[in-house]
């Protein structure tokens, strides 16, 4: 195995939107990561479905197909 070629192996700590925090290892340039979802707070995990409607696009489409059947 060739010396000197593999990056350094180090910890970072990841802050979820949620507010949970975990201690991660990996080849990271930085000693912080942000991340959307983790596994206290993704539906996954925690059973519970979340319906993102961003503008109005799901109510618009169903009036809009709503009754219309291919």
């Amino acid at each position: 195995m060739k010396k000197d070629i593999h990056p350094p192996y180090r910890y970072a700590t990841a802050t979820c939107s949620c507010g949970n925090t975990l201690r991660v290892g990996g080849v990271f340039e930085e000693d912080k990561l942000h991340l959307d979802v983790c596994s206290q707070c993704h539906p996954f995990y925690t059973g519970k479905q979340k319906l993102v409607d961003v503008s109005g696009r799901v109510e618009r489409f169903r009036q809009r197909y709503g009754g219309e059947t291919s």
